[in-house]
């Protein structure tokens, strides 16, 4: 009777068991995983660089588009500027007869409700008068002789200049002194 051997049979008998051949496919194995943790790592490292590129790809366009947003709301603020002057010097020339009249109260409330608006959109006023010229925050139209302030010292504003957070949206328009004192005629001549 001849035996013959079933594929499964056929299959065990052609596998090399010998311990050299185990070592041997066990050392391939290794190299294998080797490689393969090899080049996971550099697809997690891939991975890892495209992800951050991405991230500071949406942190620009973000930043873009809120400075976008923000040079827009900047050209209106600088619009509503204007009006806001025009308050002040309706409100600054009031007759005193009319000043007690409860229309003006409204006038007086609608300005204060522009400084709000402006404010919550971090419009602050630059404070001029007195300090020293800083050409970042002052345009100056004209100096004013004086024996009374040190050169370059704001004398008065002619119109007020608004800063926006850090930035200047609009500087002051101003006076600057120009000292006429004693001092100021004896360091030209020697």
């Amino acid at each position: 009777m001849t035996t013959e051997k079933t594929r499964a049979q056929q299959r065990a008998d052609d596998l090399d068991i010998s311990p050299t051949a185990l070592l041997a496919e066990i050392e391939e194995l290794k190299q294998r995983l080797e490689a393969a943790e090899q080049e996971a790592g550099e697809i997690r490292t891939s991975w890892q660089r495209t992800a951050a590129d991405y991230a500071n790809f949406r942190r620009r366009t973000e930043q873009e588009r809120e400075e976008t947003l923000g040079l827009a709301s900047e050209s209106l603020l600088r619009k509503l500027l204007v009006i806001v002057d025009d308050f002040d010097r309706a409100l600054a020339s009031m007759p005193q007869d009319l000043a007690k009249l409860s229309w003006v109260d409204g006038l007086w409330l609608l300005e204060r409700k522009l400084i709000s608006l402006l404010e919550s959109e971090g419009v602050t006023r630059i404070e001029a008068a007195g300090k020293p010229f800083d050409p970042h925050e002052h345009e100056a139209v004209t100096t004013v002789p004086t024996a009374d302030a040190p050169d370059d010292t704001v004398m008065t504003e002619l119109q007020r200049g608004y800063r926006i957070r850090e930035r200047v949206l609009r500087p002051a328009l101003v006076t600057v002194a120009k000292n006429t004192g004693p001092a100021a005629g004896s360091g030209g001549n020697d």
